[in-house]
C-alpha cells in the first residue's frame, strides 16, 4: 500500500547504510546454520545527533512547529540518548528543550561529572532537570504539567514528548524507516525473513512491527528487551499502535499476534550489563569496526548471537540488526569495559 505520511522536518541523513557482517556471521552464524546478519545503519542518522531517535523526532518536531510550540520538554535517563537527540534537534531548528531526567543513586556526582549524553545535553544549551529515582518515577506526570504550565506563564508553548518519543506521532519514523529498510534489501536482492531491534521505550519496534504489516511483508521483526518484560512490551506496542489509529484515523488491520519480544537478555536490569555484552562490544568494534552501546544495542545484539548459536534463527537466511545508536552511552562505562576485558592488553582475541 501507498503510505500517506504526516509532515517531516529533515533532519537525518537518509537512507541510511545496510552493511553485512561478514566476519560475524562466519564466526557466529554460519557453523550454527544461521542466517547471513546485516546490519542497518541507524547509527549514522547523524553525527551528534546520531541513533533512532532522530527518525521519531522529524515527525515531533513537524508537529510541534504546525502547533505553534517553541518548546520541547521531555524525559528519561541521565544518559537517555533521546534527550541528547531532543537537545541538539531543538537546537538545530531555533526551538528550546527542557529535559526531566532520572538520576541515578550518586545523582550530585552525576551531575558535577557530566558525562555522555549528560555532557552533550548541556552543550546544545538544554535545560536540565535531574530528580532523585523515586520523584521521577512517582511524580513524572505532575513534573510534565509543572513545566509546561511554567512556559505557559512566560507566553511560551511547549510539546511533551514522552519517554522515547514513543507513542502515536512518534511512531511513524520507523514506519518510514521499514520502507526505507525493505528498499534497501530489495535493492541488495534479498528479502529479510528477520529484523531485529533493542527495545527500551518500544517505539521503535512498534513502527518497524506496524510498517511491515502495512507494507504487506512477511519480515518478522523481534525485538530483545533491554529493561522490561514480555508483556510490558507488548502492550506498549499495542497501545502507540492504538494511539497512531486514532490519530491519524487509519483503519488498517494489525495484527498484534506478530509482536515478538525476547526478554532473556535484560542482564542486571536497565542501564546495568554483564561482562558478556562488554565483551560483545569489544567483539563487534574488533572485527566489523561497528560500536554499539551497553544500554541498548551490545545487550540486544548479544541476545541475538546467543539465539544464533542455538538453532533459534536456523532456516532463516537474511537477518538484519538494527544500529540504533547510542555509542555516547558508551564513555560512562569505560571502568565496566575495563574491568570485563581484563585491562587495555586484555581484550578477546579469536
Amino acid at each position: 500500500m501507498s503510505i500517506q505520511y504526516p509532515a517531516r522536518e529533515p533532519l537525518a541523513n537518509l537512507p541510511t547504510p545496510l552493511q553485512p557482517l561478514p566476519r560475524i556471521s562466519e564466526k557466529y552464524s554460519q557453523p550454527f546454520g544461521g542466517p547471513k546478519i546485516w546490519i542497518k545503519r541507524d547509527d549514522l542518522t547523524e553525527s551528534a545527533l546520531s541513533g533512532n531517535k532522530l527518525r521519531k523526532l522529524e515527525f515531533i518536531i513537524a508537529e510541534a512547529k504546525a502547533t505553534g510550540c517553541n518548546t520541547l520538554i521531555t524525559c528519561g535517563g541521565v544518559q537517555s540518548n533521546h534527550c541528547r537527540a531532543t537537545a541538539l534537534a531543538a537546537a538545530k531548528t531555533d526551538l528550546r528543550a527542557h529535559l526531566i531526567l532520572r538520576g541515578g543513586r550518586q545523582l550530585q556526582q552525576e551531575e558535577q561529572q557530566a558525562d555522555g549524553n549528560l555532557l552533550v545535553d548541556y552543550l546544545a544549551g538544554a535545560e536540565v532537570s535531574v530528580y532523585p529515582l523515586r520523584k521521577y518515577l512517582d511524580q513524572l506526570p505532575s513534573l510534565f504539567e509543572h513545566w509546561e504550565q511554567y512556559y505557559q506563564e512566560r507566553g511560551d508553548k511547549a510539546l511533551a514528548i514522552p519517554t522515547g518519543g514513543s507513542d502515536g506521532l512518534g511512531i511513524w519514523g520507523y514506519i518510514r524507516g521499514a520502507e526505507e529498510l525493505l528498499e534497501d534489501c530489495r535493492r541488495l536482492g534479498f528479502a529479510p525473513e528477520q529484523v531485529i531491534c533493542a527495545s527500551g521505550s518500544g517505539g521503535t519496534q512498534a513502527g518497524l512491527t506496524l510498517g511491515c504489516q502495512l507494507l504487506g511483508a512477511e519480515t518478522a521483526v523481534t525485538g530483545y528487551a533491554v529493561c522490561d518484560d514480555t508483556e510490558y512490551f507488548v502492550n506498549k506496542i499495542v497501545a502507540d499502535i492504538e494511539d497512531w489509529r486514532t490519530r491519524y484515523a487509519q483503519s488498517c488491520a494489525f495484527d498484534p499476534g506478530k509482536i515478538r519480544v525476547d526478554d532473556n537478555y535484560i542482564g542486571p536490569g536497565y542501564g546495568l550489563a554483564t561482562a558478556e555484552v562488554y565483551r560483545t562490544i569489544a567483539e563487534a568494534a574488533r572485527l566489523e569496526g561497528i560500536l554499539l552501546d551497553p544500554v541498548y544495542t551490545g545487550k540486544a545484539f548479544y541476545g541475538l548471537l546467543q539465539d544464533v548459536q542455538s538453532g533459534k534463527y536456523a532456516g532463516v537466511r537474511n537477518l538484519v540488526f538494527v544500529h540504533t545508536g547510542g555509542q555516547f552511552g558508551v564513555f560512562p562505562h569505560r571502568a565496566e569495559f575495563m574491568r570485563s576485558l581484563g585491562g587495555a592488553g586484555g581484550l578477546p582475541q579469536d
